[in-house]
């Protein structure tokens, strides 16, 4: 398949918006899957069993659990819904408004040669810390029908290139450890962990049980 970056244009919105979500949505079930298997949540997860067979037998125990599983489900589809949700009302509700208008930023989509279908995305903005400038990349998407053909690193190595030739000094990006696939690329490409923390846009007490962390990455340029 071939494909070809170039910058967004407003006749793509529609694809783009559709694919954002998408890309973003589907990290819900990995991240309850996730937290449902890790040590301390089987455990639980068991001791409710416990308590709910002796309480009232196995009816007891099967409502317990459920409930369980459906409150850490209820977080992890909140945590990535409510990210989708509040981006369609700020900067991805005007694209070229958000991401075209300054000298140093961008969005650029990926499309393939033959159809024209949109079937990636990524965005860069230029900040400031003091005298420092550096980019900070958003919304890398690439479609699941085309992953492992090298276009994520494609899309990286155009937000690279473009900051480095504004005079950047790095580039920065945060993403949740549930997107293991993008932090190994962002690695394999010479991105470095800064920090985790767990501040987002929903309650941090459901932030907590969907046991996600917002990762920090940065490459030096």
């Amino acid at each position: 398949m071939e494909l070809t970056i170039r910058r967004y244009q407003d006749p793509d919105k529609e694809t783009v918006l559709s694919l954002f979500s998408q890309g973003i949505e589907e990290h819900i079930w990995p991240c309850f899957t996730n937290a449902m298997s890790s040590p301390l949540y089987l455990c639980f997860s068991l001791g409710l069993g416990v308590t709910g067979y002796l309480l009232a037998s196995g009816l007891g125990a099967l409502v317990l659990v459920s409930g369980w599983a459906g409150l850490v489900y209820y977080c992890c589809h909140k945590c990535f819904a409510d990210f989708v949700r509040d981006s369609l009302k700020t900067d991805m509700q005007d694209i070229a408004a958000s991401f075209m208008v300054q000298p140093d930023d961008c969005f650029w989509v990926a499309e393939t040669v033959t159809t024209g279908k949109v079937v990636g995305m990524v965005a860069v903005v230029a900040k400031k810390n003091g005298a420092e400038r550096y980019g900070e990349l958003f919304r890398m998407i690439v479609s699941s029908a085309t992953r492992r053909t090298g276009l994520g690193s494609r899309m990286v190595h155009t937000v690279l290139d473009f900051c480095k030739q504004r005079g950047m000094s790095k580039v920065t990006l945060g993403t949740t450890s549930t997107q293991t696939a993008a932090i190994a690329l962002y690695r394999k490409m010479g991105f470095k962990h800064v920090r985790s923390d767990s501040k987002a846009r929903i309650a941090n007490w459901m932030m907590k049980i969907t046991r996600v962390t917002i990762v920090v990455m940065e490459k030096s340029i």
